[in-house]
């Protein structure tokens, strides 16, 4: 049976700060996952989870991955059963039982403890991303969720200041330092656990009014026949087909940066300074994207369609940059770990490390943006984001088996460019096929119904 919330008058006060409107709530999410999706990536940004022997991690993380698989998928209907708010706390807690492990595996050198706490992790992430790009996606108005998709991404990306706390607590440990020392791991727990609490600050998705007085979703809690039946026609979706090789990619090129750029090119304390400036440059390509993605033509497909182009010559250009770098270490030895006092040495890794930063915020902004284009249904944008999770895990999870089996950098390099590169003319063709330029699905005004509508029906062959 299904439960329509309470329906609340909108009231509209004129306020930039207004607490239910969707920039306010939006921020939240951005500061709960800046707390700890934010500080997860900053810790496994510094390779292999600040531990010198990345075995640990790596089976960490392939668990983390698989978990997140499936429950990425399974995060959308969690998300139309509980909403935002449960669904984002239970998420949250799991990531300082993550850290907590290491902090653990610092003393008892046992891989039990990560290896479950990243099952446990993988579990939770897929709520909260779930939650998250619901939020993300359908809060806003159309002609700004573009912006609103880059001030996430900021939020989220200062996460990257994580970095300096294994900056500064391990600033004059020696250079070969095994790994980082109990007081880094003990603060970005309590930072993980400020995070969980501010989910509880999280509206109903019904308590939400925009700045017009027009509500931004009219949300209505399903039921497990109904999620289970619509998660598995999420496989036979052509546009969810035509972003699975991006979701596969978009996680699947963070193993190589954090383990074999990161974590082998430099030293510990310069691992954390590096995150610092990686999340800096996320930032930079987010709030770029988004921009452009919300002003920069009248016509919103135009917009998507120069959106992956603009990404796919950046990408080019950069991966170009990165097998340069990889030709100076093809065995996968570097002598001598890179320190930020190293001057000239240090300047060309480090600004190659920034503009992979630079590349997976415009990457992913983008995969955001096409998403939230495709429909104005919290329902159905959650499932999207639900299977686009869920697939980028599954991505990730292979990616981080790939390192552990100690597979050439130079392979992992040209798969991970491939990807890519395999992704921008779907990306591209999704957009031509299913964004108009009011925003709505081509298929929804030419057929009525989304789901029934083939590829050849699309493209015109009746």
């Amino acid at each position: 049976m299904m439960q329509q919330e309470q329906e609340t008058s909108p009231v509209v006060r004129h306020s930039y700060l207004r607490y239910n409107s969707p920039l306010v709530q939006v921020s939240l999410v951005g500061m709960v996952c800046f707390c700890c999706p934010g500080m997860f990536n900053a810790l496994n940004g510094l390779g292999g989870g600040g531990q010198l022997d990345h075995t640990t991690a790596d089976n960490a993380n392939t668990t983390l991955y698989a978990c997140f698989a499936v429950f990425g998928v399974l995060g959308g209907g969690a998300y139309n059963l509980l909403g935002p708010r449960p669904t984002l706390l239970l998420g949250a807690l799991t990531y300082p039982l993550y850290t907590a492990s290491f902090l653990y595996y610092n003393h008892r050198r046992s891989q039990v403890f990560p290896v479950a706490a990243g099952g446990i992790l993988g579990t939770g992430a897929g709520f909260l991303w779930a939650a998250q790009g619901a939020t993300v996606v359908s809060y806003p108005p159309p002609n700004r969720r573009g912006s609103y998709i880059s001030l996430f991404w900021c939020l989220l990306n200062l996460g990257g200041l994580g970095g300096l706390l294994p900056f500064f607590f391990n600033y004059h440990r020696e250079v070969g330092a095994a790994s980082v020392n109990d007081s880094t791991y003990i603060a970005f727990m309590v930072i993980m656990l400020l995070g969980a609490s501010l989910a509880m600050l999280i509206l109903p998705p019904a308590r939400i009014v925009r700045d017009d007085g027009t509500r931004a979703t009219e949300f209505t809690y399903s039921s497990v026949a109904t999620e289970g039946a619509e998660m598995l026609r999420l496989f036979a979706n052509w546009r969810m087909l035509l972003v699975l090789p991006a979701a596969w990619a978009s996680n699947f090129i963070h193993t190589y940066q954090f383990n074999n750029v990161n974590g082998l090119l430099f030293t510990l304390r310069t691992r954390g300074l590096n995150n610092v400036f990686y999340g800096g440059a996320q930032m930079l390509g987010s709030a770029g994207i988004g921009y452009f993605l919300d002003v920069g033509f009248t016509s919103r497909r135009k917009r998507g369609l120069v959106g992956v182009l603009i990404v796919a010559l950046l990408g080019t250009a950069i991966w170009g940059g990165g097998l340069a770098n990889q030709l100076r270490y093809i065995d996968g030895k570097w002598e001598g770990p890179i320190d930020f006092m190293d001057g000239r040495r240090y300047a060309g890794p480090f600004l190659l490390y920034f503009s992979y930063g630079l590349l997976d915020a415009t990457f992913q902004s983008l995969i955001y943006w096409i998403i939230g284009a495709l429909e104005n249904d919290t329902q159905i944008l959650s499932r999207y984001v639900g299977f686009f999770k869920g697939v980028q895990s599954a991505g990730a999870a292979v990616a981080w088996q790939v390192d552990a089996h100690k597979t050439p950098l130079m392979f992992q390099l040209i798969v991970n460019w491939a990807l890519m590169c395999v992704s921008y003319p779907l990306l591209a063709l999704l957009v031509f096929l299913a964004v108009n330029d009011d925003g709505n699905l081509v298929s929804s005004v030419e057929h009525g119904n989304d789901n029934d509508c083939t590829l050849s029906e699309q493209i015109g062959f009746r």
